[in-house]
């Protein structure tokens, strides 16, 4: 990987669910995501405890913002996560991206991010683990 596309990840926390609504659903408040497309509204959220639905884990690039302008920040996250056969789900922001994967995958998705050679780090501020 550039060291130009090396990036920061925070771990975000709680885990996430991610839905679809139909075309005219509206979702309730607690989105943190809305994607609106022909074929409904994609909604991702914080779980909840009675969710029975697959719960992904983010990882937020937001420590190293970048501008629209700088290409390979997405793919440097997704490409590695690919390679391993990790599924990912993503949402952009102005200046940097929220990768979700499922949360059994979450140690793996570290140890493939961090020997991509990103920092790993959960919203407490501690490191992934070393591997």
């Amino acid at each position: 990987m550039d060291a130009s596309t090396a990036q920061h990840l925070s771990i975000m926390s709680p885990a996430f669910a991610v839905e679809q609504l139909p075309q005219d659903g509206v979702p309730e408040d607690d989105w943190l995501v809305l994607v609106r497309a022909p074929e409904g509204l994609t909604v991702v959220r914080e779980a909840r405890g009675a969710d029975t639905a697959e719960q992904w884990i983010g990882f937020y690039g937001g420590a190293t913002a970048h501008g629209l302008d700088i290409p390979g920040m997405l793919s440097a996250i997704v490409k590695p996560l690919a390679e391993a056969a990790i599924p990912v789900f993503v949402a952009s922001t102005f200046h940097a991206d929220l990768v979700l994967v499922p949360e059994p995958r979450k140690q793996q998705a570290i140890t493939v991010l961090e020997e991509a050679g990103h920092q790993v780090k959960s919203q407490d501020g501690e490191a992934g683990p070393r591997h």
